[in-house]
């Protein structure tokens, strides 16, 4: 199975990063994990390639989930392109300005979790953030 990592990155005011892709899809930063990288190497490469985010410190690992890629113009899926399993982690930083160094990237932006919930394209994707938000607000009322 091909495997892609990424982040939910809580910005300095306590709004997540989303990514715009291919002109059509809302998601978390997040890609392939490449030979000899680990899950969370490739998800630090992704968000700065994506988001143009360096500056990043690890929270923990949130977990996984299969999906397939979301189809043509946002709708559907490819699923004849198989299941990818996306690992992803909660990151957090200080950077304000996000700049994606990616050509497929149109846009990075911070969002509340109310926002991501209604952006985010595939309903995966939402799943596993309602999944996952009592430890996001969790981690953001310690700190």
């Amino acid at each position: 199975m091909r495997e892609s990592a990424g982040g939910i990155v809580v910005g300095p005011d306590g709004r997540i990063v989303l990514v715009f892709q291919h002109g059509n899809s809302w998601s978390f930063p997040k890609g392939g994990v490449e030979e000899g990288e680990t899950s969370a190497q490739a998800a630090t490469r992704e968000i700065y390639e994506e988001a143009g985010i360096t500056q990043l410190e690890f929270v923990e690992e949130l977990g996984s989930y299969e999906r397939s890629s979301i189809g043509k113009d946002g709708i559907g899926e490819h699923i004849e392109w198989g299941l990818q399993k996306k690992t992803l982690f909660l990151y957090t930083t200080n950077q304000h300005a996000l700049q994606p160094h990616d050509s497929e990237v149109t846009e990075a932006r911070y969002v509340t979790l109310d926002e991501a919930t209604e952006m985010l394209t595939h309903p995966k994707d939402r799943e596993f953030l309602t999944s996952v938000r009592g430890r996001i607000d969790a981690w953001m009322h310690s700190h």
